[in-house]
This record gives C-alpha cells, sequence and structure tokens, in this order.
C-alpha cells in the first residue's frame, strides 16, 4: 500500500505537488510511481528557466525496468532542479516525498486545485 501524504495534491501521471509557504511549488514522483518503476537508476533534471505548462513533459526517470517521463503537475517557470539526484537517483526510492525532483513558480496556484487531493489519488491508484 502505497504511502499517500494528505498534504500533497497529485497529477494522474502519479507526480505530486506541494505548495510551499513561499508561494513555489515543490515537483516529486509518488511512492506508488517509484515502487512501479522499481529500481531508479537516472533521472534527467530539465533545465532552470524552462517554463511549462500543466502536463509538459519535464523530465525522465530511468528505472532498471523502464523509463518513465516526468510532467508538470502545473504551469510555471522553473527556478530550482534537485542536482543531488544526478549522484543519488536512488532517493526517489528511498524517500520519495522528500527526494522532490524541481521547484517552480507557479503561473497560476489555482493550478494545483485541478490536482487529486490524497483521497482522489487514492482512489485514481485502486488503493
Amino acid at each position: 500500500m502505497s504511502d499517500i501524504p494528505a498534504d500533497l495534491r497529485f497529477a494522474e501521471s502519479h507526480e505530486w505537488a506541494r505548495l510551499e509557504a513561499d508561494g513555489t511549488v515543490t515537483v516529486g514522483i509518488s511512492d506508488h510511481a517509484q515502487e512501479a518503476l522499481g529500481d531508479v537508476v537516472f533521472v534527467e533534471l530539465t533545465e532552470v528557466g524552462k517554463v511549462f505548462a500543466a502536463g509538459d513533459q519535464s523530465g525522465v526517470v530511468e528505472s532498471v525496468k523502464a523509463a518513465s517521463d516526468i510532467y508538470s503537475p502545473v504551469a510555471g517557470e522553473v527556478i530550482v532542479i534537485n542536482e543531488e539526484l544526478s549522484a543519488n537517483p536512488e532517493l526517489l526510492n528511498s524517500d520519495p516525498y522528500s527526494a522532490w525532483i524541481f521547484k517552480l513558480k507557479p503561473s497560476n496556484t489555482a493550478d494545483l486545485e485541478k490536482l487529486l487531493d490524497a483521497a482522489g489519488y487514492k482512489a485514481h491508484i485502486g488503493e
């Protein structure tokens, strides 16, 4: 059974988004996603300054089993990427909710309301 923190919003494509106190949005992949992928061996990170629409492909996570695109759950400009994942991609497996992938300045924080809450995501993944 996946860990699904109540304070996060989730895209149907299994990314999570957390609105921070400073108005930025932190993005990662869900526990369910990392379980499905298996051992993560590589993360292709986006670039700081890139602007995404909600749902745009924004990176790739590769595991021993498969490669999976990462999608931006909300529109905005990337302001920080988690460089630590380049050397330690397995952090996505060990702690998917602390091992964020990128942070962005959202175009519109109301986009978060379009994402699933914890209960909706739990239903989406059949738990």
